[in-house]
């Protein structure tokens, strides 16, 4: 049997990792939908990186400081220390690589010098 302590850890645990698949499953593809059309303008990707940021200190709460022994919220580099997966930015450049073969398929330039004319 577990101690009170070590009862809670293993549900706040538990509970983060429910938050990341909600995250992962629900909330991403929503945002993502249809990324591969965007014209992502550079201005538009710091927007991005504040919106998952946002949702990831959500997720991992905050942190109490050793020295101060304050609570405080969590920084951007802890936050992809602790989420090591895509950042929303490269999923997105992702995603437009994948679609830009298909739009040189359309236009016909992948099958360049395959049997003719194009």
């Amino acid at each position: 049997m577990l101690s009170f302590g070590a009862e809670s850890f293993v549900f706040q645990f538990a509970v983060q990792n429910l938050k990341i698949k909600i995250y992962r499953t629900i909330a991403l593809p929503v945002v993502l939908y249809e990324s591969a059309t965007w014209s992502l303008i550079l201005s538009e990707e710091p927007r991005l990186r504040v919106f998952e940021n946002r949702v990831l200190r959500r997720i991992f709460g905050s942190k109490r400081d050793e020295i101060t022994r304050e609570w405080r919220k969590l920084h951007n580099e802890e936050l992809n220390d602790l989420y090591s997966s895509h950042i929303i930015i490269q999923v997105i450049k992702i995603e437009k690589n994948k679609m830009g073969g298909a739009c040189s398929a359309y236009r016909g330039e992948a099958y360049k010098g395959f049997g003719g004319e194009t």
